[in-house]
């Protein structure tokens, strides 16, 4: 795809610019589960109360800080330095990883990252595991994340955690 087709939004651009929809990633793995791995870079808290596909390796690419940022009005989260290496436990610079997170912004930064090792093949799931957000202030659903993404693609996902496929950051 293309991002003039898909009016990709600049912080879910990647320097490979190679994107997929949740839909489109999942048709992928389902055609070549060997072949293609689906990669959740968000926290464990997300997959613990959202849920998360059911065939993706977690492999969180930030850790949620508890600093309350006054300008953005939010909690930032930061980037974890074992990412990448935490990766390559499961895929090699040549395969094809399709990566997501909560809507495509975190996914982006692990995109690049994953290139910047020599990743070629590597996708963003612009629209994560929630979607984008409703835009209609005549809607009940006006602001909340219910416009497209995996959960709300028919995709399989699920909130039943296991340590398989789960390759979280080194405590120290």
């Amino acid at each position: 795809m293309n991002m003039a087709e898909l009016n990709i939004p600049l912080e879910k651009q990647t320097a490979p610019g190679l994107y997929v929809t949740a839909k489109e990633a999942y048709e992928r793995w389902k055609a070549e589960p060997g072949m293609v791995k689906v990669i959740d870079v968000r926290t464990p808290e997300e997959y613990l109360f959202v849920g998360f596909p059911t065939m993706a390796w977690k492999i969180p690419v930030a850790t949620q800080s508890y600093e309350w940022d006054t300008i953005k009005g939010q909690f930032p989260m930061k980037l974890l330095p074992d990412f990448v290496s935490r990766v390559q436990q499961v895929a090699k610079p040549g395969d094809t990883v399709m990566v997501m997170c909560r809507s495509g912004g975190r996914s982006a930064i692990a995109v690049n990252m994953l290139a910047k090792a020599g990743f070629t093949k590597a996708y963003n799931i612009v629209d994560g595991m929630e979607g984008d957000t409703v835009n209609d202030p005549a809607s009940v659903f006006n602001g909340q994340r219910l416009k497209n993404g995996w959960k709300n693609s028919g995709c399989p996902w699920s909130y039943k955690l296991s340590p398989e496929q789960m390759l979280l950051p080194t405590v120290h």
